[in-house]
Order: C-alpha cells, then structure tokens, then sequence
C-alpha cells in the first residue's frame, strides 16, 4: 500500500511539472495565433485558469493516490473478457492505438450520458468556464474527476489491455483534451472526418442550443459522426459556458451535485 502512495505522489509532481511545460506550449502557440490580441483574452481568462487550476489541485493531491490505488486492485481481479496475452502478442503501437481507441469510445458514451439530467449536476462545473482555455481540461468536480478514471480504465481493463496500453491511452487522451480546450480556431479540414478538432470540442462548450448535445468524443471524431452527434457549423465565436443562475463560486461549485433541487430541474437551459 505504501509503494501505491508514493507512486501516486510521484504522479502529482509529474503532473505539476508538466503543466509548466504546457502552460509555455500553449501562451507560445497563442502568440503566434494571435499576437498582442492574446493578452486581452488572457486578462479575461485569468480568473477562469485561477479556478480550473485550483479544481485540478484539489484533484491531484486527494485523488492522485486514490487511483493509484483502485487501479491497482482493479487490475488485481481478472475482469477481462479478452484474453490478455494477445495485446502482448501485437506490436506496442497497435496495441496503443486500440486502446486509444477502445478509449475513447467508452469516453464518448459515458461523456455522452454525463450531459443526461441525472448526471449533468456532477458534470456542469466542467462547462461553466466562459472563457475556455486549454486548462478548461481540468475543470472537473472531484466526484466527476473519480468516476471519469473509474469507468474509462475499468472498460480498458475488462477488454484485456495491458498496463502499458492503459497508461498511454490515458497520457495520450489526457495531452490531447488540453489541445482541444485550447482557444485554436482550428478545424482541420479533411482530417476532422477522422479527429476531434478544437473547433469541434468548443461547440460542445457553446450556450448555443443545437450544440449542447454534440461533439462528445475526446479524439476520433468517427463516434460522434456515427452516432448521430457531429455539429460544426463553421468557426466558433458564440458564448461559451451555462446560464442556469447557480452559483459558480469555487465552494458552490463543489456543493453543486449535493444540491437534490437540481435534479428536478430540466438541464440548463442555453442561449
């Protein structure tokens, strides 16, 4: 159990780490997007990334060990129904493409099935960022944050992948959501038939109405195409986030889902 600890508080520094060579990725690339235009968009996107950055450390330092922890014993008890031995049987990088795959196919449905009134209290805090910036990625409700790891990896596990697929899968869905949360007006012409463009995921933010239930695949853009959800009507420059009138202070937030009123109430209603 102590090696679990620390491999999961090795995991907050890494992630920590990290985010300062992303956060210098991303304020290079929206320089050269954007010039001088980018520092009045930061300023009104500061208390925004102060917020999200705040969720991800609540995050981090209490479920960083957790998980650790639930994916150890998961893996620990034989749910797969596919035998094991032959993911090792495939090269790595098939191996990790299926898994990046199987992945965001079970990401698709279960994010599908986080905008249904049951489950939207949980999910809202992800969508009340106005100003969506690559850190929108971890505006997550802890609660929201768990079940995402819980349900994701469970499905990878039961479909026999091995350790190395299921870390990369994660690694690879996780670097691609902050790109797709980045404010890139970019909708990748002939390759969005294959691959969620940013374009596509900040519909998916939009108060516009038709937009709210599409784009819900974090990757391969093939299951909302197949499933009846792709909408990208062109470039993005409508409003971003809900307008439901509940608090979106960072407290209010965490109370949000305990809230019982909010699940009688029809999902936010957007402009």
């Amino acid at each position: 159990m102590l090696e679990v600890l620390e491999a999961g508080a090795r995991q907050v520094l890494t992630a920590f780490n990290n985010l300062i060579a992303i956060a210098a990725f991303f304020v290079l690339l929206a320089y050269l997007l954007k010039g001088k235009e980018v520092y009045k968009q930061a300023k009104s996107a500061l208390t925004g990334s102060a917020f999200n950055f705040s969720l991800m450390s609540v995050n981090l330092l209490l479920l960083a060990p957790v998980m650790s922890v639930i994916l150890t014993y998961l893996y620990g008890y034989q749910l797969s129904i596919v035998d094991r031995g032959l993911w090792y049987e495939l090269p790595q990088p098939v191996a990790i493409f299926i898994a990046v795959f199987l992945g965001d196919f079970i990401g698709y449905w279960r994010h599908r099935f986080e905008h249904s009134r049951f489950l939207w209290p949980l999910h809202r805090v992800h969508h009340t960022d106005e100003h969506m910036t690559w850190l929108t990625l971890q505006r997550f409700h802890p609660l929201n944050f768990l079940t995402t790891f819980i349900i994701d990896t469970s499905f990878l596990i039961i479909m026999g992948a091995p350790p190395f697929a299921i870390v990369a899968n994660n690694m690879i869905r996780n670097y691609y959501g902050y790109f797709i949360h980045a404010d890139i007006p970019w909708t990748y012409g002939k390759w969005s038939g294959l691959f969620v463009s940013p374009t596509m995921h900040r519909w998916h933010h939009a108060t516009d109405r038709e937009a709210y239930q599409t784009n819900f695949a974090t990757v391969f853009s093939v299951f909302d195409r197949a499933f009846g959800t792709y909408r990208v009507p062109g470039p993005c420059n409508t409003n971003l986030g809900v307008r439901d009138g509940y608090s979106k202070t960072f407290i209010g937030e965490l109370l949000h889902p305990f809230n019982l009123r909010v699940y009688r109430r029809k999902k936010p209603t957007k402009e």
